[in-house]
């Protein structure tokens, strides 16, 4: 299509074979949005378009991302709040007939795609090195390792006893994240040896997960690295 539909949100650029969203600073986004900055979102990615109202009178509209082509979306798990949704575009109403336009066009170009879930990541990860803090702990991720270095302050005896952790890609199974937004948020890794982690324990003791709390394991800071040691895990299971 080779043109532009900007929103409040982000702009989104099309183009023969994706969509490239791009998240502005100074636009009224999230941060989240503003730590991804760009990404380019293949058609086939994509499994369906959604249009509806906004606020205030204005339009929405959503692409729809297939199961299994984005480790963002698959690390979030549905967890996302509408405003930190990296598939939705925010329109004033003034703008509600070109939207419609473009999700005809976005359909017409998504075309007929299976139904299944997706084999294998068709969105980039973020880009590694990635690292937040945690209530316990810092962790940090380099491409091929996941490091937990534990806060004396915050760490449970039981992690601190244990020391701190590394984990190569080649040991893990995927991540499981809660958002430090509500009560219980954390990062666990699942090992290949129990795709549970250390199942049973809690977060709070168990040296495969760091916990969150207010203005630790913030969503634009650990969800990124989530989402990465997600699709560095699909990468070493196709070598």
């Amino acid at each position: 299509m080779g043109d532009e539909l900007a929103g409040s949100n982000a702009v989104w650029e099309f183009e023969t074979d994706a969509v490239v969203i791009r998240y502005v600073r100074g636009m009224r986004n999230s941060r989240l949005l503003q730590a991804l900055g760009e990404r380019r979102i293949p058609y086939a990615a994509l499994s369906g378009v959604e249009f509806g109202s906004g606020r205030r009178g204005g339009v929405v509209l959503r692409a729809v991302p297939r199961r299994g082509a984005d480790p963002l979306i698959e690390a979030a798990d549905g967890r996302l709040k509408d405003a930190a949704d990296p598939y939705r575009l925010v329109l004033p109403a003034e703008k509600q007939l070109l939207a419609e336009y473009y999700a005809d066009e976005l359909r017409t170009a998504i075309g007929d795609l299976p139904e299944e879930p997706a084999d294998r990541y068709l969105v980039e990860p973020p880009a590694a090195p990635q690292s937040f803090k945690a209530y316990d702990a810092k962790a940090s991720f380099d491409g091929e390792t996941v490091s937990f270095r534990w806060f004396p302050t915050g760490a449970s005896s039981a992690k601190w006893k244990a020391g701190d952790q590394h984990f190569p890609i080649t040991d893990l199974s995927g991540v499981e994240w809660r958002s430090a937004e509500k009560l219980g948020g954390h990062l666990r890794l699942l090992t290949r040896d129990s795709d549970s982690g250390t199942a049973g324990v809690a977060p709070e003791d168990d040296p495969t997960a760091v916990v969150f709390g207010h203005g630790y394991g913030l969503v634009h800071e650990s969800l990124p690295l989530a989402a990465s040691v997600l699709g560095a895990v699909q990468r070493a299971v196709r070598r």
